[in-house]
């Protein structure tokens, strides 16, 4: 098969010829039919990620067809439409039992803890509690990027914020997480405040949902928000991760409020400054979000199929398996309007 694969940390991807993989007795093979080029694939390119082994190839947001089953798999069988999360549990862990596989003890990611999708083929692994049945109608570049940024922004917006009709919502960063949670904290009834440095993607963000934006290059991003929403967002989600954007984030709160930190804070970022007297004065609460359960995707694919979510309008650029080196590379140097897809190999 074709894949894009890198043996050192931090030096360029190549297009190379490997096995195709096979499946194991709890597995499947996915023919891939798009993958999104994350900035999670970049942070693990960069080593930030531990658990990734060289050589390796990266990709985790993928969509495609089922091409060969383990004999222990029952819910599934080659030509079927599927997506992933990009965490799958182990079904075997206290988390799983409890339905939380988006913290299972034992989490399998593709393309980290093994070869991802930057490939035509991709094994996972324990199919029948991961895999995510796709709409016949959900063309693949649009399901490659429900897998992480948008389920991501669902649960974080919906589960984690709990976000509810009439509430101040604010977003920094408005990248392929970012305009998810714009367009879905919209659709549950929130005001939504996007902010962002480029002025494209605070004007999709408009279109999207905001009823206001800030560009944070143009002054204090938290007093911005104070003086919009009278007092201070109920939830604001990081959907970038840096130190700027998590502090703003936290600051721009009203008491009581709640942050949530959907953007990766890795690498040098690990450790960001945290305006401490402010969550205890004025008992915010501080949550993570990491990815999404299988089981949660189908209130978000019924939102979907209603017309009150429309993913397809966040997907940018479509490449081919030859570009995806350069886009990776790329990803922490400029971010397109929307998530750009690999969709021919």
């Amino acid at each position: 098969m074709k894949a894009v694969l890198f043996e050192k940390f931090a030096e360029a991807p190549k297009l190379v010829n490997l096995d195709d993989p096979t499946p194991d007795v709890d597995g499947v093979v996915i023919k891939v039919q798009a993958t999104g080029v994350c900035r999670s694939d970049w942070h693990g390119w960069m080593g930030h990620d531990s658990d990734i082994e060289l050589p390796h190839v990266p990709g985790h947001e993928l969509a495609g067809i089922v091409e060969a089953v383990g004999k222990n798999v029952r819910n599934w069988k080659p030509g079927d439409r599927v997506t992933v999360p990009f965490i799958s549990g182990c079904g075997s862990c206290p988390e799983c039992h409890a339905g939380h596989q988006q913290v299972c003890h034992n989490q399998e990611q593709p393309g980290f803890t093994h070869w991802g999708s930057f490939a035509e083929y991709v094994a996972i692994h324990q199919a029948d509690l991961n895999l995510v049945a796709l709409p016949e109608d959900m063309d693949f570049a649009t399901a490659a990027s429900l897998g992480c940024r948008f389920a991501t922004s669902f649960r974080a917006v919906v589960d984690q914020g709990r976000v509810g009709a009439g509430q101040w919502v604010a977003v920094h960063g408005c990248g392929g997480v970012g305009l998810s949670a714009v367009m879905i904290a919209n659709a549950v009834g929130a005001n939504v405040i996007a902010v962002d440095i480029d002025d494209r993607k605070l004007s999709l963000a408009k279109e999207l949902g905001a009823v206001a934006t800030i560009n944070g290059a143009a002054g204090d991003v938290a007093e911005a928000v104070i003086e919009l929403t009278r007092g201070g967002a109920h939830v604001s989600l990081d959907a970038l991760g840096h130190p700027v954007t998590c502090f703003n984030s936290i600051l721009n709160l009203r008491p009581r409020g709640k942050h949530v930190q959907v953007g990766l804070m890795l690498g040098e970022h690990m450790t960001p400054q945290v305006p401490m007297a402010k969550v205890i004065g004025k008992e915010l609460e501080i949550l993570g979000s990491h990815g999404m359960q299988a089981h949660r995707y189908g209130a978000m694919l019924d939102m979907i199929a209603s017309g009150k979510l429309s993913p397809d309008r966040l997907v940018g650029d479509r490449i081919n398996i030859a570009q995806a080196p350069k886009a990776l590379m790329d990803m922490d140097k400029f971010q397109s309007v929307g998530a750009t897809v690999i969709t021919s190999f």
